[in-house]
């Protein structure tokens, strides 16, 4: 693995309970996005993830010892990317619903400067796995929420598939939801000045195991997602 000070680029991968997929997505990510260091972050998997990540070499390896949902995973990356000398973080899913070979379209403009976080879209061609038709439904409020109060719209406003430069992870350290962070991120984003973009990418189904948001934790996340933007929106969140 190249050393923290000559690579440039971190790749996180969050990952519960993956043993399907995680072996077949850091080969992808090997293939497709070379010079860069992997990240995962294991949050207390149950199934075989930990002990497959720690045959594999070449990466590095965070076993949280119980589960804390994603939010808390992707700080505990946050905080392991803003300890070294990276300059950029590309998030792509343990699940295989990111192709690594589109991560480098989110890469290039953030690496330009024209953005500070940028998100890969499922419906701006409206190709590739497009998720079920409840939670599209709920992404689509949330696109409506989010261009009321932001004054910008964002037509992805779930998607887990992010490119972030270390301004945009260290003015998201300080009001960082621990679970169901994507929309946050975006509001947190906007409302402190930074730059966000979107580019069209093609997303895949899942290619093994299990979703660990069932439909009704769906319903919960759109329900608990809408009641913090509106209370940051009407009390500013942390200062």
């Amino acid at each position: 693995m190249m050393t923290e000070i000559q690579a440039k680029i971190l790749v996180l991968i969050p990952a519960y309970n993956e043993e399907k997929n995680i072996t077949n997505l850091i080969k992808e990510i090997r293939s497709n996005l070379t010079n860069m260091d992997i990240l995962v972050v294991n949050d207390g998997s149950t199934d075989g993830t930990a002990s497959i990540l720690d045959k594999i070499t070449g990466i590095q390896v965070l076993h949280l010892p119980y589960n804390i949902g994603i939010g808390g995973t992707i700080l505990t990356g946050f905080h392991y990317f803003l300890e070294k000398p990276y300059k950029y973080l590309i998030r792509i899913d343990g699940d295989g619903q990111h192709p690594p070979r589109q991560a480098r379209k989110l890469l290039d403009i953030i690496i330009s400067g024209k953005a500070d976080m940028v998100i890969g879209s499922r419906f701006i061609e409206k190709k590739g796995f497009q998720s079920t038709l409840a939670r599209r439904g709920g992404i689509k409020l949330l696109n409506i929420l989010a261009a009321f109060f932001l004054k910008q719209k964002i037509t992805d406003n779930t998607s887990g598939f992010k490119a972030y430069n270390r301004r945009s992870v260290e003015n998201l350290l300080d009001d960082y939801p621990f679970d169901y962070p994507e929309p946050i991120e975006v509001y947190l984003l906007v409302k402190k000045g930074l730059t966000i973009k979107e580019v069209s990418v093609h997303m895949r189904e899942r290619r093994g195991g299990f979703s660990s948001i069932s439909q009704l934790d769906s319903y919960y996340y759109l329900i608990k997602v809408i009641l913090t933007i509106l209370i940051k929106h009407s009390i500013g969140g942390k200062k």
